[in-house]
């Protein structure tokens, strides 16, 4: 699949549900049931700031193939940059999406996990 064909926004968007569903999931797997304090606690993983956070994490090991992608993310074109997270934290945290986005597309599953809990280790303790 030529994935230069897909739009960075797009990559992006499905690595957010991508990495919705692993954190709902880890969630679950702590114990929490209640929909209120999944979402509260999902707040923690999901925002900008939090997923640039979690970027810095696996920054290091990214494959050149993933940096192209995370930098095709980041470099987008963006109109709705939240009040909580700045510009650069909004961008990086794009391009993080983007990165699980492709990683599906790939069927690279067993990567998404290994970035994953590199990413987010301490959701890795259950």
């Amino acid at each position: 699949m030529d994935f230069s064909l897909i739009s960075a926004h797009a990559l992006a968007y499905l690595g957010d549900s991508v990495l919705e569903c692993l954190i709902r999931e880890r969630l679950i797997l702590k114990g929490y049931e209640k929909a209120g304090k999944l979402n509260s606690e999902a707040l923690n993983y999901v925002t900008a700031v939090n997923q640039a956070k979690a970027y810095a994490n696996i920054e290091s090991i990214l494959t050149e193939k993933e940096s192209d992608i995370f930098r095709r993310g980041k470099n987008s074109s963006h109109l709705n940059i939240p009040k909580s997270a700045s510009p650069k934290e909004y961008k990086t945290a794009t391009g993080f999406e983007a990165i699980f986005g492709y990683l599906k597309l790939c069927k690279s599953e067993e990567r998404i996990l290994e970035l994953f809990n590199l990413a987010y280790p301490e959701l890795n303790n259950i």
